[in-house]
């Protein structure tokens, strides 16, 4: 048994149907977190969007974090909120939301960003991409050791984010992932069968 999670990225496109979308993901299979990444859309309609998502986050006590935007993760009152290397600092987050709040670290490929962060009090790392993404541009590449030796040497978990599949996964977790961060395979064709299949590669039924 594996003790990695899973950790659900929007899409761009949150409207329309996607609430129900979200819902059937989030009773396919065990997730732990939903991450809201929303581009280009001011403060009004963001939280005009989020507000469905993170009901339905509640009330199945899955995480809902809110990408880059401190300003709107207090004004949810999320429960966190992940941090890009130019998103602000987590000193700010931290004074902004809370010490209960969940505060993750965009940490690319380099683990000297990823031992800042840690000590800055960040409650997790994000490691990737490790494969190349329909979702977004990959600049940086990380590789397996780099999850071995954070796992071995810090309590603080990381994430590994990028390209990730059922089919790509699993050494990921083998490597020491505490979780896996996927969008496009999960979003980019059935939801529920896709929360299944990674179930089963977490360790899952």
């Amino acid at each position: 048994m594996f003790d990695c999670q899973l950790y659900l990225i929007s899409p761009l496109d949150v409207s329309g149907t996607f609430p129900d979308r979200l819902a059937r993901a989030l009773d396919a299979g065990p997730v732990a977190a939903f991450q809201l990444r929303l581009k280009d859309v001011d403060a009004h309609e963001a939280a005009r969007l989020a507000e469905p998502l993170q009901r339905i986050c509640a009330t199945r006590e899955v995480a809902f974090i809110v990408n880059d935007s401190i300003s709107l993760a207090k004004r949810l009152g999320a429960d966190g909120v992940h941090l890009g290397q130019g998103d602000g600092a987590v000193a700010d987050a931290r004074a902004e939301l809370g010490r209960d709040a969940q505060i993750g670290v965009t940490c690319h490929a380099s683990r000297h960003l990823a031992m800042d962060a840690g000590e800055a009090g960040a409650d997790y790392v994000a490691f990737g991409a490790f494969f190349p993404s329909p979702t977004k541009a990959t600049e940086h590449r990380a590789d397996l050791e780099t999850l071995t030796w954070w796992q071995d040497i810090f309590e603080i978990p990381c994430v590994a984010i990028g390209g990730i599949t059922p089919d790509n996964g699993r050494p990921l977790v083998e490597a020491g992932a505490d979780f896996l961060a996927v969008s496009h395979a999960v979003w980019g064709g059935d939801e529920t069968a896709a929360v299944k299949a990674f179930a089963r590669i977490l360790g899952g039924d």
